[in-house]
């Protein structure tokens, strides 16, 4: 039975996120496979640049037929060895097209010819700096690229513009910025580099531990280690950890995998998927089932008692591994999404490496635990308490399986949450089948594939849109939203969330969404933006990956003066961290503040 769950529980993934990804045709990652071969993406989009004099420089595309470039996804920045300079842009005539994925859109055929100014006269001594132009286009028989970004050197004095590599902080720029306290997190890809984020990855990954979806995972490995010997205790917990990290690189190699095939994922991409989602719901009910003494999957699955002294405890013990990775991915522990984003933008080796330590943190606690004899003296001695306990710990499974349930109706719909709650009824029934044999054990069976088939049902969905369902005082994000407010002399908050993150809905319901931060965002005059993530996005999945982020939550925190980079806040907030984010950007002047 432990295998049949988690041989189905990776076949709902696959299929949950191929059938989630083909249903968001037209997104800026589709691949269209049925169509003609494409151009790449130099090809279709031939770019020059000229210096005209030194306050202008002209930007000009050459465009491939069928093909067109976004307007609103043009991007320029300009530095000099003092950092940022100024620039404007001055965009030619566009044609109104509408477009499945942005809606209604500007966009340029054949040619695309761009007049950037320095508002101020450029020193002599600054007379290099470095362009950075991003762009995004697509073609008319159904491919859209991903953002392009690309870099010239630009020497005003000579007149020269030279094409020109990245520049080595290019990749985690945005984390390089300070956040609410004023520190900046370094990345590059050097020796020293690398060993901090390994560092913020095994740290991250202890802390995955406490979160309530780990830790009852956790609690009931600890529980096998009270009857165990020595010998067994150190296997098993080598066994557990080999587990966690293999299946950390394995998740590292899809998620590197499909990025660098065009997709536009990022970590806790699967639950964007109902059908991931409903299944892993059917998962913790069984796990429940079998706590509450309804069914029994042997030893192996939970390896408590004398289990942990035969060959299922052994691949037990290394599923319990899996399992626990399975369930942590809804979520993001404090260092881990520094570590993540400086992951998928290294090559692929540096990457796995940056998961796999991500990996070992998780298993160091229950590794250490195996060897602490201080740390076992803190458990009571065994006994009865033990099976309470396990019974116990059924409830938080179940209340789990409740919220997935909830996540997979607010993507869809109450007709597929209806569907999957029916599914769990024919499930809970085929689990107290199997314990019979002969005939009872194949209708079992029947149900429980039943169950699955449920869980996949389609049929009547309603289409998961949020947007109408956002408290007051909340708009929804888009990139277009961001640039036309931050044009507007607004400041703007950017809350990127996700019903099945539960970091985020921790920090929702402790921070901001209380009446007194409300309150807050009021008096400060900023916007408050919610970019839900809960459904697959690939423009969302783009803007984390412009900020260096590959998971959730992402909250950015951008003043009124288009000019400035936004502040990035921490993944676990505190009130006195957005206040000090909210009086850092507030257009509005203290003593307006107090008034109100």
């Amino acid at each position: 039975m432990r295998v049949l769950f988690a041989g189905l529980l990776l076949l709902a993934s696959s299929f949950g996120y191929a059938q989630n990804f083909a249903d968001s045709e037209r997104s800026p990652f589709d691949t269209a496979a049925s169509n003609p071969v494409f151009l790449p993406v130099e090809e279709a989009y031939q770019l020059e640049v000229e210096i005209l004099d030194d306050r202008a420089v002209r930007v000009y595309w050459q465009i491939a037929d069928s093909y067109y470039l976004y307007q609103h996804r043009f991007a320029f920045s300009l530095r000099n060895s003092l950092g940022p300079m100024a620039i404007e842009a001055e965009l030619p005539p566009a044609l109104q097209r509408s477009d499945e994925y942005f809606g209604e859109v500007q966009v340029y055929y054949h040619n695309a010819d761009v007049l950037l100014r320095t508002p101020q006269q450029i020193p002599q001594d600054l007379q290099r700096a470095t362009l950075s132009v991003t762009s995004q286009g697509c073609a008319d028989a159904g491919l859209c690229y991903p953002p392009q970004k690309q870099y010239f050197e630009l020497d005003f004095a000579a007149g020269t513009a030279e094409p020109t590599a990245p520049p080595p902080t290019t990749l985690a720029s945005q984390s390089n910025k300070p956040n609410a306290n004023g520190q900046a997190s370094q990345h590059s890809s050097g020796p020293g580099a690398l060993l901090y984020m390994l560092a913020l990855a095994f740290i991250g990954g202890s802390i995955l531990n406490l979160m309530p979806c780990v830790f009852p995972i956790l609690s009931l490995k600890v529980l096998g280690f009270a009857r165990s010997t020595d010998h067994d205790r150190h296997l098993h917990s080598w066994i557990y950890t080999a587990g966690v990290i293999t299946s950390f690189v394995l998740v590292a190699a899809v998620l590197i995998g499909l990025q660098r095939a065009g997709s536009a994922i990022g970590w806790g991409f699967q639950l964007q998927s109902p059908t991931f989602v409903i299944a892993l719901a059917y998962l913790f009910i069984a796990m429940g089932l079998s706590l509450s003494g309804l069914v029994e999957f042997g030893g192996g699955i939970m390896n408590t008692g004398s289990g942990l002294a035969n060959r299922s405890g052994y691949s037990g013990s290394f599923f319990t591994g899996v399992l626990a990775v399975v369930v942590a991915s809804p979520c993001t522990a404090p260092f881990m999404g520094t570590a993540l984003g400086f992951a998928v933008t290294q090559p692929p080796h540096i990457g796995l490496l940056v998961f796999a330590a991500l990996g070992a943190g998780m298993a160091a606690p229950l590794l250490l635990f195996s060897y602490s004899g201080a740390a076992r003296k803190l458990m009571p001695r065994p006994g009865p308490w033990m099976e309470t306990l396990k019974q116990l710990l059924a409830f938080p499974l179940y209340g789990t399986a409740i919220w997935l349930l909830w996540v997979a109706g607010r993507q869809t719909g109450i007709n597929t949450m209806t569907v999957a709650l029916s599914g769990a009824l024919v499930l809970a029934m085929g689990l107290w089948l199997w314990r019979y044999s002969g005939w009872r054990r194949g209708l079992g069976l029947a149900c429980m594939l039943g169950a699955l088939s449920l869980g996949a049902w389609r049929g009547m969905d309603e289409s998961g849109n949020h947007a109408s369902q956002l408290t007051a005082g909340k708009i929804p994000w888009s990139q277009q939203n961001l640039d036309d407010m931050r044009r507007a002399g607004n400041a703007v908050f950017v809350d990127v969330t996700a019903d099945w993150c539960i970091t985020c809905i921790a920090n929702e319901s402790a921070v901001l969404f209380t009446d007194e931060m409300t309150a807050a965002f009021s008096a400060h005059g900023v916007v408050y933006m919610v970019a839900d993530w809960t459904n697959y996005n690939a423009e969302i999945a783009n803007f984390l990956e412009q900020h260096g982020r590959t998971g959730i939550p992402l909250y950015l925190m951008y003043p009124a003066d288009v000019s400035q980079e936004p502040v990035m806040l921490p993944q676990l907030l505190t009130q006195n961290t957005v206040l000090e984010a909210l009086r850092a950007v507030s257009p509005k002047k203290p003593e307006v503040i107090a008034e109100i």
